[in-house]
């Protein structure tokens, strides 16, 4: 082997354990205790859980015009998803004001 052909091969082993350090980094870094914004989170989670309801309930309302639906059905999860919206609503005003 010529001195250029080992100086390539140890410049490539070297930068395969760098790329390797850099990507297992992570791992070894200790674990955050607590998301930095945690209501920030619960906040999405309300306005998510609002959306999901709202639009459920905007589905089974189609479903029951096409006739997928029966009146007792539609009237059941009708109240469910309602309740659901409202539960997130009622979450979303109470953070507004705290």
């Amino acid at each position: 082997m010529t001195p250029v052909t080992i100086a390539v091969f140890v410049l490539g082993v070297v930068m395969i354990a760098l790329v390797a350090l850099f990507v297992a980094a992570p791992l070894f870094r200790p674990p955050e205790l607590a998301p930095p914004d945690v209501e920030s989170g619960a906040r999405t989670r309300w306005e998510r859980q609002k959306r999901q309801a709202l639009a459920a309930i905007k589905e089974i309302e189609l479903d029951h015009r096409m006739g997928k639906l029966s009146d007792e059905d539609l009237t059941t999860m009708r109240a469910r998803f309602e309740a659901q919206a409202l539960e997130a609503m009622a979450a979303l005003e109470g953070e507004g004001r705290a």
